[in-house]
């Protein structure tokens, strides 16, 4: 599957467009692991069980939304976007989502 966040691929042509596709996913933050990452945020620097937890949660979005994509018969995906929203303290929300073509 290729996936792009342009609204073409360079050296193909898009012969069909089927439609929006989406992923998501929604992760809780562990208690544990906010202890530390607290303890972290005082000294500076990278978060890495938040960045972990994130990259975790874009993998399973983009896999849901590619399932989506060959469901409806796509061999691409143009347009991907990413956008992230809290749900509710402590649980954020990763959502992707482009326009699922065939592309030649």
């Amino acid at each position: 599957m290729i996936m792009v966040t342009s609204s073409g691929i360079e050296g193909k042509r898009i012969t069909r467009t089927l439609g929006l596709v989406k992923g998501s996913s929604i992760r809780a933050r562990h208690v544990g692991k906010d202890i530390t990452a607290s303890l972290r945020s005082i000294v500076g620097g990278e978060i890495p069980e938040y960045t972990k937890l994130m990259a975790e949660s874009r993998e399973q979005a983009i896999q849901r939304m590619t399932e989506e994509a060959n469901n409806l018969g796509a061999n691409a995906i143009v347009d991907t976007r990413f956008v992230t929203s809290m749900v509710m303290s402590g649980a954020a929300e990763l959502l992707v989502y482009g326009t699922a073509v065939v592309v030649e």
